[in-house]
């Protein structure tokens, strides 16, 4: 009679990532405040080389997506004010002045935590800048919160595990 090894029944631990755990690192913009953010996304240019009668498809460049972000827009400390504080890096809206990219970019570490709160995942954005910023809607009838919606650019992205 055969005995089984362990490692031979094909259990295996799972347990997934959830979404509702990460941690977002970033200079300027507590952590707190972050409600929401997508993940990294890229798309490859296909570029098709044509030979005589057939052809091959090979990769060209990498695009990466932009991010979205969601944060809560707290009294204080003011996100409306952290965020505009990042924006002016690249544009000042009073003097016109525009500032170089080695001031308006900036390296974000996207943490996906485990049930403990150890870091199972980790991306790190690299050259993020705001492309996009909505800070809210305000109406007389709602008691909701205010939301800051930010579109996030980058050069690209690295998974580090």
């Amino acid at each position: 009679m055969a005995i089984l090894n362990p490692g031979e029944i094909n259990v295996q631990a799972f347990e997934p990532k959830v979404q509702n755990r990460f941690l977002l690192l970033m200079e300027g913009i507590e952590s707190f405040m972050v409600r929401a953010i997508s993940t990294p996304e890229f798309t490859d240019e296909v570029i098709t080389l044509h030979h005589i009668n057939s052809y091959q498809k090979i990769r060209g460049k990498r695009d990466w997506a932009d991010m979205t972000m969601t944060l809560y827009d707290p009294i204080s400390p003011s996100g409306a004010q952290q965020v505009m504080d990042w924006a002016r890096l690249s544009y000042e809206s009073v003097t016109g002045r525009a500032g170089y990219q080695d001031f308006y970019k900036k390296q974000l570490t996207l943490q996906h935590l485990g049930p403990v709160g150890d870091i199972v995942g980790e991306w790190v954005i690299v050259g993020a800048f705001i492309n996009n910023a909505n800070f809210g809607d305000l109406d007389w009838s709602s008691s909701d919160q205010v939301d800051i919606t930010l579109s996030i650019s980058m050069d690209y992205c690295i998974l580090n595990y």
